[in-house]
């Protein structure tokens, strides 16, 4: 974020609650950061403004921004970046790589340059490190030397991610920052086969029932049978929909994780809409319904088509973190 003070600091928190909200529509990498860049460009067109607080005239407002999508079942990240200094990968080997394959773009703020999305493989147990410049520059501007000191503070056996944060903090900002310091890490880990299920339907609607069935059956042998029925409704639901207003092929996937997610996908791009039917309608229930009983649902949309998700707390868990 550009600048100090209290204008900065709200600012950030704005853009920080639209990137959450941009986040909960399932955008990819590069078109979030696209409209996080009109964002930041409407907040600059508001022109500068007197900061009572710190008795100074805000100028212009900019933002650099990595953002980053990790699926666990495919074990696959797509990432993109605003500006920002390129995340370090730790392999479980110890080897440390700078992912300098993801293009830089331009900082948020700029309007009209493309940002650029790029996927690859991250092996389980592998740690992603994000940070900002101000871990990496030292006092005389020489961040070769900063990026040299970040890869020997993540490279080797990394056991505990809080104690590599210190260290990293102890060996690379050796001097007071001239810039604000933030490090984030987070491990990877991913999903085996015997927590995804996943079945490939035909558009016969005769296949609602068979795709119940088996979408219970996995519930079932997963020891859930508490969200059985509620699971027997999302499917019916999701899958006929798939059917009716979708384009082969479909697709029904269950994933065990922290909760109990229900996905149904196929190559259409229009998406079902949440409303709430009329009392003669003899349609447009079974969405609603499906919203009120589960913990969240959305949909998400990608280069051959949309899933449609819906997402179960399992039985022994509270709200979801």
């Amino acid at each position: 974020m550009v600048g100090h003070g209290i204008h900065a600091t709200a600012t950030m928190g704005r853009l920080r609650t639209a990137v959450r909200t941009l986040a909960d529509v399932d955008l990819t990498p590069d078109e979030l950061l696209t409209q996080l860049d009109d964002l930041v460009l409407r907040l600059d067109s508001e022109g500068p403004r007197f900061d009572a607080w710190s008795g100074e005239t805000t100028g212009e407002v900019g933002a650099t921004c990595l953002y980053a999508v990790y699926d666990p079942v495919s074990q696959r990240c797509s990432m993109a970046r605003a500006g920002h200094p390129v995340p370090a990968l730790t392999y479980p080997d110890g080897n440390v790589r700078y992912l300098e394959d993801v293009p830089a773009g331009p900082p948020l703020g700029i309007g009209g340059l493309p940002f650029e999305v790029v996927e690859f493989d991250i092996p389980e147990g592998s740690v992603l490190a994000l940070y900002t410049n101000g871990l990496v520059e030292t006092h005389d501007h020489n961040q070769d030397a900063g990026y040299a000191r970040l890869r020997d503070a993540l490279s080797g056996s990394l056991p505990s991610l809080e104690e590599v944060c210190d260290r990293a903090l102890r060996n690379v900002a050796r001097h007071r920052p001239e810039d604000d310091v933030a490090l984030l890490l987070a491990r990877t880990r991913a999903l085996h086969s015997d927590r995804v299920a996943t079945w490939d339907l035909s558009t016969d609607p005769a296949v609602v029932q068979h795709a119940r069935e088996l979408a219970c059956g996995q519930v079932a042998a997963w020891g859930l049978e508490d969200c059985v029925l509620t699971t027997e409704l999302i499917v019916s639901e999701l899958v006929t929909n798939a059917i009716r207003y979708g384009n082969p092929p479909i697709r029904l996937r269950l994933i065990r994780d922290a909760t109990l997610i229900c996905e149904v996908s196929d190559t259409g791009s229009a998406a079902p809409h949440l409303r709430r039917a009329r009392v003669f309608d003899e349609g447009g229930r079974g969405l609603f319904i499906v919203a009120q009983l589960t913990h969240r649902w959305g949909s998400r949309h990608s280069g051959t088509g949309k899933t449609i998700w819906a997402e179960q707390l399992l039985p022994s868990s509270g709200p979801a973190e």
